[in-house]
């Protein structure tokens, strides 16, 4: 198939992710998908977290605007104002964008050769991104909860792309969650991807089903930490790393 040059942009995005949806339905169960001539840096985010788009047809959604309506109309809602007609639509539109997290791979992250040759402190070498500015809903009531997240590494034989690390948190933040599951997410996908030295994961987030409802405190903000390999063994390491995240000064 060739794209003319009139081709428009969301008409390419399309065929890339179809070909990578093709490509990842040929694989065997527990196989890694290995990009040679195709990376995973050609393709946006947003194309990563689709490519197992969910299967919801247009007549589903219509049906799932039509729930909605009610359940606004019963909370007191008038859904037949011009301003609120179109709310159930953009209710269902916008759940389904905050929860694409579930649409995508980790295994299509793409990994290095590490920089560093065996030096003395190739153990004590961290990366760490942060912060990574998420929003997610927690599965209890879903509301929304938001804040930031450090993620660091000490590698062994392969690095991973900086952007990567941002992707990874995209991918277990955009989904019904709860913030101590995604931690461990976090760190157990880069272990499954870079068998690393050790992994951290640093999160502070803010939780509207606190301060909305309940004891609606508005002060607090919950953070959670993960800590493996070289990082729950060296007490240095840990105290590095979360200075960096502005816990220790």
């Amino acid at each position: 198939m060739v794209l003319t040059t009139n081709c428009n942009h969301h008409a390419i995005i399309s065929l890339r992710t179809e070909a990578l949806k093709y490509i990842y339905s040929r694989l065997e169960p527990g196989e890694l998908l290995i990009m040679n001539d195709t990376s995973v840096d050609d393709f946006s985010v947003d194309e990563l977290l689709q490519l197992n788009k969910r299967q919801i047809s247009p007549d589903e959604i219509k049906k799932f605007e039509g729930y909605m309506a009610e359940i606004f109309s019963a909370m007191g809602m008038d859904v037949n104002t011009p301003s609120t007609h179109e709310t159930p639509r953009r209710f269902i539109e916008a759940m389904l964008e905050s929860t694409s997290g579930y649409e995508g791979d980790p295994k299509l992250i793409k990994s290095f050769p590490r920089e560093c040759r065996g030096e003395p402190d190739c153990r004590l070498s961290q990366v760490i991104e942060g912060p990574i500015h998420f929003h997610s809903l927690c599965e209890h009531h879903v509301f929304p909860f938001y804040g930031e997240a450090y993620v660091g590494y000490v590698a062994d034989e392969r690095i991973l792309g900086i952007s990567k690390l941002t992707r990874l948190v995209r991918l277990y933040t955009k989904r019904f969650a709860v913030q101590e599951r995604i931690g461990y997410q976090i760190a157990a996908t880069l272990e499954t991807l870079m068998r690393p030295h050790g992994v951290a994961v640093f999160m502070r987030a803010k939780h509207m089903c606190v301060e909305m409802r309940g004891v609606r405190e508005i002060s607090p903000a919950t953070r959670t930490t993960v800590f493996r390999g070289v990082y729950a063994d060296d007490p240095a390491l840990r105290a590095e790393f979360l200075n960096v995240c502005g816990i220790i000064k």
